[in-house]
């Protein structure tokens, strides 16, 4: 389903679109399964039987505040019970620079963190 998740070449992937063909001669009807990376926004394909089952990664969100980010661009971030997360880096990018000119200016921030496959990546920041 559009929208849903996939995984495709061991990347845990966004359906951006999904189209079928007609069964053929010989042979089944497949499906064309274009997904976005959601860790790098990389563009991948899987063509399949649409008779056959694909992985589905287990993607999960948490939110933590923000509690100091150091000058090598790890952050230390604290969720709701008190404990303490500091092996995610900030991201490189205008939502990294977003979060960094509001933690500089003092605010409470809020960051959301996206995990999937053993990997975590901070996708979006806010204010408190």
């Amino acid at each position: 389903k559009k929208g849903g998740y996939v995984m495709i070449k061991d990347h845990p992937c966004k359906i951006a679109e999904i189209s079928f063909s007609k069964t053929g001669k010989h042979g089944s009807a497949k499906a064309k399964i274009v997904g976005i990376d959601i860790f790098n926004a990389n563009k991948y394909e899987e063509v399949a039987p649409s008779s056959h089952n694909l992985d589905v990664p287990n993607v999960g969100r948490k939110e933590y505040t923000l509690v100091d980010i150091q000058s090598d661009g790890y952050v230390s971030l604290m969720d709701d019970q008190g404990n303490t997360k500091e092996d995610i880096k900030l991201p490189e990018d205008t939502i990294g620079e977003s979060i960094r000119s509001m933690f500089d200016d003092g605010k409470q921030v809020v960051v959301c963190v996206l995990t999937a496959c053993g990997i975590e990546k901070i996708i979006s920041g806010k204010e408190d």
